[in-house]
């Protein structure tokens, strides 16, 4: 019987490589995996449904829960985590020396409804006192002219937006002093290369993200992985098996990590990193699965909702296809 061809639109991580290379077939499925860098796959998700099923921003996926048509629906697989304290940037200039001096300055974010954005202002709010509505947002590409708003966004009145000009970039801005701070998930290249203009906000980030981990106990979750929805009505079954591929990839991924032999990664001190991960995060520290991140994921909706991304508070329950929620036991 022939098995339903299916599309897979992610990058090439090392934990979905088993699944991109064939190593890990998900059952019942035909998988043609396209790697693509995120930005690409997020854009041609959501604005073309290209694919059947694609990693995708948790916060465009919340978000698109409140369209009309709900056109995907995600299992709770999770190719991208990553602590943010570290993608604050500011301008040496601007007279920011701690976060409580962000509030009433200028701030760029490439796009409002982006994960990364959207985890520092939460961040910020709970830990810092730097309220949402406390500073304006300038939108726009943080290194290419003209990136919009991916999903049309109606946000509360209080929360103050404004879109930079049409040959105008978040990162020259930032070090030309036009924004005070960036909040992003890529570096930007003015702080590569302006000599000390662009600074971050926590230089001793790797210290402050794990003590907040240790009181937390989050991992910051960036994206997941959805299917669309007509995929998934047709075929159901779908879900669970492109779940459980995801998970198989994943594991491939740890014992790599622990291979001694030969390093399959080219850091020297790979060993010492993975221990002192485990030892800070636990021995599944990148972990999938709906009731391990459960409380990061009611987090990320409380911050959605309290930066008027949501239009209502959803639950993590919400997010998932009904079967990934839990599995069978022998």
């Amino acid at each position: 019987m022939s098995k339903l061809r299916m599309t897979l639109g992610c990058w090439n991580y090392d934990r979905t490589s088993a699944l991109s290379d064939g190593r890990v077939q998900p059952d019942g499925i035909d998988l043609n995996f396209i790697s693509m860098p995120v930005e690409e796959t997020f854009f041609r998700m959501l604005r073309h449904r290209e694919f059947d099923a694609a990693e995708m921003s948790l916060s465009s996926y919340t978000v698109s829960l409140f369209s009309n048509d709900r056109p995907f629906i995600a299992i709770p697989a999770f190719p991208s985590r990553f602590f943010r304290h570290s993608s604050i940037y500011i301008n040496a200039a601007s007279g920011i020396r701690k976060p409580a001096d962000l509030v009433g300055k200028r701030v760029g974010n490439p796009e409002y409804q982006m994960t990364a954005p959207a985890w520092i202002r939460g961040i910020l709010a709970d830990e810092y006192a730097v309220p949402v509505n406390s500073v304006t947002y300038f939108t726009g590409g943080e290194e290419e002219p003209g990136r919009p708003e991916k999903i049309q966004l109606d946000l509360p009145n209080d929360i103050r937006i404004e879109r930079i000009g049409e040959n105008q970039t978040l990162s020259a801005m930032l070090a030309s002093g036009e924004i005070d701070a960036l909040y992003t998930a890529r570096t930007p290249s003015s702080y590569l290369t302006g000599g000390g203009t662009v600074k971050r906000l926590f230089e001793d980030y790797v210290e402050v993200e794990r003590e907040y981990f240790r009181r937390t106990k989050i991992f910051p979750i960036m994206h997941t992985v959805v299917i669309r929805r007509d995929v998934y009505e047709a075929n159901p079954w779908v879900a669970q098996s492109l779940y459980k591929a995801l998970c198989a990839s994943q594991q491939e991924t740890y014992r790599d990590l622990e291979e001694t032999a030969a390093l399959k990664t080219m850091l020297p001190w790979a060993m010492a990193h993975v221990q002192e991960a485990r030892r800070e995060l636990g021995d599944d520290f990148w972990p999938y699965g709906f009731e391990r991140n459960r409380d990061t994921l009611a987090t990320f909706l409380r911050y959605s909702f309290e930066q008027g991304l949501s239009k209502q508070l959803l639950q993590p329950e919400q997010l998932f296809a009904p079967e990934t929620l839990e599995s069978f036991k022998i």
